[in-house]
């Protein structure tokens, strides 16, 4: 992700299991819900928000 408006749009997605917002973490590419202890993958620029395709987090 590179421009505002991206950032912007993955600021804007909600946990599918929680239903609270997501940081986005740009290093990792991923976004990441504290509330889960999950965190979403994105690939090729999409984010992926399946609850099995999420890593747990500690």
């Amino acid at each position: 992700m590179s421009t505002e408006t991206d950032r912007r749009m993955l600021e804007a997605l909600i946990c599918p299991r929680t239903q609270t917002v997501l940081r986005y973490d740009a290093e990792a590419q991923e976004l990441v819900s504290k509330a889960a202890n999950l965190a979403y993958p994105i690939r090729n620029g999409i984010p992926v928000m399946l609850v099995d395709e999420a890593r747990i987090i500690d």
